[in-house]
């Protein structure tokens, strides 16, 4: 048996520049980080007298003889790329957090399988392999439309810059840990109380880019001018207003990403002492991260006291392999 860790993703600017059809062409980058909760994936081989040769657990249960009639995509991609055919495998899934909510969550699960998976084989992946194969399964094999950032954050963990250009990506690390622990109390994340599928607002973020080139390179000026800030102890209220400045722009790229429910949570956070926030993922519910004074939090935490407050660690492992038995 195998059980794989892997943190979910926070990202703070740059989001949207990290799709292909974007970064191909112009440069793409994002600030982002990894936080203490986790998609834990539970991979072992099955004993040969079963009538059935996969067993897949996460809010169903699967039980079939063929790989091409497993109904979750990731599970069924990764055992291909993976060269599994002749396998009798389970795979069990765990989360910290609901699915489809912002973070990351589908992109940590492929992470994670791959990583659990090559385990299983007695391999080990390196995360620069982790982040390429699993961007590769979620793009080219189930053609999802995503971008980038998550596969990365997930493989690698930690609080990075990342860029993106038609040769690849690289990850630049923060290593300023007390500019990053002061950086962490200021910031508040709630739940909206609803998930919703990303495909769809991500399909149509991509099919208007050439509509939309003037707001995808002013996604890229904040981020260049958010470097300017991050490190500097005197800089949190420049940041907390360019999250807000970085949340105007990304509206304006797909008119899902957004909704009035949300624009009331949002704006009710502001008038209780937030200086800026986001909406985490492609948008149309999920997470949302505010931008809030230590001061003023209590205030924000009572105003939006109908959602669930998270709190939350930034963590720099990205995903590990937590536990192996190589009998199974």
């Amino acid at each position: 048996m195998v059980i794989s860790k892997t943190p979910y993703r926070m990202s703070f600017f740059g989001g949207g520049t990290d799709l292909p059809q974007w970064y191909r062409e112009n440069e793409g980058a994002v600030i982002s980080t990894t936080i203490d909760k986790y998609c834990y994936v539970f991979t072992k081989r099955l004993p040969p007298f079963l009538d059935y040769n996969f067993r897949v657990v996460y809010s169903k249960q699967e039980l079939v003889k063929e790989i091409q009639e497993i109904e979750h995509p990731a599970v069924r991609e990764c055992i291909k790329f993976m060269r599994l055919h002749s396998e009798k495998l389970e795979v069990v899934h765990s989360g910290d957090l609901p699915a489809r909510s912002g973070l990351g969550s589908s992109s940590a699960f492929t992470v994670g399988l791959l990583n659990s998976l090559n385990a299983l084989e007695g391999k080990r992946a390196s995360k620069k392999d982790l982040a390429n194969n699993a961007i590769f399964v979620e793009q080219e094999m189930i053609k999802e439309a995503v971008g980038d950032q998550d596969q990365i954050a997930a493989a690698y963990g930690g609080f990075n810059h990342i860029t993106f250009d038609k040769n690849g990506f690289k990850v630049n690390p923060f290593y300023n840990t007390p500019f990053l622990e002061e950086l962490n109390k200021h910031l508040l994340l709630f739940f909206t109380g609803y998930t919703r599928f990303a495909f769809e607002i991500e399909q149509k973020k991509i099919s208007s880019i050439p509509d939309k080139i003037n707001y995808y390179k002013k996604l890229n000026e904040v981020t260049k001018e958010a470097l300017v800030y991050f490190n500097n102890m005197n800089s949190f209220k420049s940041i907390g207003k360019l999250l807000h400045e970085n949340w105007l722009i990304k509206k304006e790229l797909c008119d899902k990403i957004s909704n009035r429910e949300l624009d009331n949570i949002y704006q009710t956070a502001i008038d209780a002492g937030a200086i800026g926030g986001k909406l985490l993922g492609s948008g149309g519910g999920g997470f949302m991260l505010f931008f809030v004074e230590p001061e003023d939090q209590p205030k924000v935490i009572e105003s939006l006291k109908k959602l669930m407050h998270v709190p939350f660690k930034f963590e720099n492992n990205g995903s590990q392999v937590i536990y192996y038995n190589g009998l199974s």
